[in-house]
């Protein structure tokens, strides 16, 4: 007998699901930062285009797949509960994966010679004016909250989006599975 879906039971469904995408994510974020570690940069580029197609269409699969496991573990999911879960793991997981890289910037600042030697650089390059490079070293000590916010909502928005869509196609492809006993039967047309 199939479990009743309710709001608690959605955000309980949620969680996990959005606690599993966050390991994911997280686990591509630290190969990728332990690829760059060892400051070669074939290995760095190579392990970043690896890690996020593994991480993009990971979430895809994973999205479908929790949100199967969604439909059939309770009675009478409805399009719209996919959709809303769907939503709830981005938000989570989004905050896990945000959370995390904040902290790794916070944690591994680069020495005030290496900041000031690359911000004279970009200067240059972009013919700035001296208040125009404090207002770029000023910028830097907010890195972390930057990008905790613009991550946090990269992963909501591609994680609405993508619910968007499988909430719908894990549904379309429910409606047309048939019957498994009829597969052996010749048509009568």
């Amino acid at each position: 007998m199939k479990k009743m879906l309710n709001n608690t039971s959605l955000w309980n469904e949620a969680a996990v699901s959005g606690l599993l995408f966050g390991a994911v994510s997280v686990g591509c974020m630290a190969g990728k930062e332990a690829a760059a570690l060892t400051g070669n940069v074939f290995l760095t580029q190579a392990a970043a285009i690896i890690l996020w197609a593994v991480e993009f269409f990971g979430c895809i699969l994973l999205m479908k797949n929790r949100m199967v496991l969604l439909r059939d573990k309770y009675e009478d999911v409805k399009i719209v509960d996919s959709y809303r879960f769907g939503r709830r793991t981005a938000l989570l997981s989004g905050l896990l994966l945000a959370s995390a890289q904040a902290f790794i910037i916070m944690k591994m600042k680069m020495p005030q010679g290496t900041m000031d030697t690359m911000l004279a650089q970009v200067g240059e390059a972009m013919s700035m004016t001296s208040a125009d490079m404090e207002q770029a070293g000023a910028m830097l000590d907010k890195l972390p909250l930057y990008t905790f916010i613009f991550q946090w909502l990269y992963c909501f928005l591609y994680g609405t989006v993508l619910s968007a869509i499988m909430s719908r196609y894990i549904f379309i492809q429910k409606l047309f599975d048939g019957p498994a006993s009829n597969d052996n039967e010749p048509d009568n047309q």
